[in-house]
């Protein structure tokens, strides 16, 4: 009888996440066949130095995509936990709903995440596909959402010559968002919710019994407009920043269609 390790088991595992995800399971394989080094051949747009990442003031964003219905999210949650306390990065929590159907609701799911995951995935970048655990590093590249090396290898290579954010206080209690740079493309402007933690006990499926924690979950976004290549001031009313649930808040801008994220700041307020 052939032995199996534990890293096939494991794949195994996140091919029938990848299964469940749907119809980008072949993008996924692609994905999980192609060298994991950081010599890559997929093209990127920019490779950040060592110095560009010093004196860059936007921090690379990494969206995980988990579910508490995924027996193999739980070391992605925790890497998650870990990169989230490094100040360059910016790590987003987005549970999905496609496990919802194997015995157990996702608390914290929501369907505009897997919405975005499975735009993310058309575009057929690095690491692409619908499968839980997934980390996708600034829109672009994504990886496995446990295998450490491969996302900071995608980290690595972030663009961050994007355009900068500064924020502050408004007269009448608003926060002022100014946008400065220049481009020739337009991209989106979003206010995004944020929970920094969250623990979950599971009563059903592949987690039964399990507790699980999470950072940075979101709970709700907004757009807050359009930025088009030139620097621009938002005025965001207090109002927006009382989401339930929500203890910080993240300005993120996104080109358009899932397309790559060239700036993002998380609020000090």
């Amino acid at each position: 009888m052939p032995i199996v390790t534990r890293s096939e088991l494991e794949m195994r595992k996140i091919v029938i996440c990848a299964l469940i995800g749907g119809s980008a399971f072949a993008g996924f394989i692609a994905a999980q066949l192609a060298p994991t080094s950081a010599a890559s051949t997929v093209p990127v747009t920019k490779v950040a130095s060592r110095a560009d990442a010093a004196g860059s003031s936007n921090p690379v964003v990494i969206e995980l995509f988990t579910s508490q219905g995924c027996s193999s999210c739980p070391p992605a949650d925790l890497l998650a936990r870990r990169l989230a306390k490094d100040d360059s990065l910016l790590v987003i929590t987005r549970p999905v709903t496609y496990w919802d159907r194997l015995g157990w609701k996702d608390t914290l799911a929501k369907e505009s995440n897997t919405a975005l995951q499975r735009a993310y995935a058309a575009k057929r970048n690095e690491g692409s596909g619908v499968y839980t655990p997934q980390m996708v590093v600034n829109g672009g590249g994504g990886a496995v959402g446990s295998r450490e090396n491969d996302i900071r290898s995608l980290v690595r290579r972030a663009d961050r010559s994007g355009p900068s954010i500064t924020v502050a206080a408004g007269a009448s209690g608003e926060m002022i968002v100014r946008i400065s740079g220049k481009s020739d493309y337009l991209a989106g402007v979003s206010l995004i919710a944020l929970s920094s933690s969250e623990t979950v006990r599971v009563g059903r499926g592949e987690n039964g019994g399990r507790t699980m924690h999470y950072v940075n979950v979101v709970k709700a976004e907004r757009n807050l407009g359009s930025w088009r290549g030139k620097t621009m001031s938002l005025a965001v009313s207090p109002e927006k920043f009382r989401t339930n649930g929500a203890d910080k808040y993240a300005i993120v801008v996104q080109r358009p269609g899932a397309g790559p994220i060239v700036a993002a700041k998380l609020l000090d307020i």
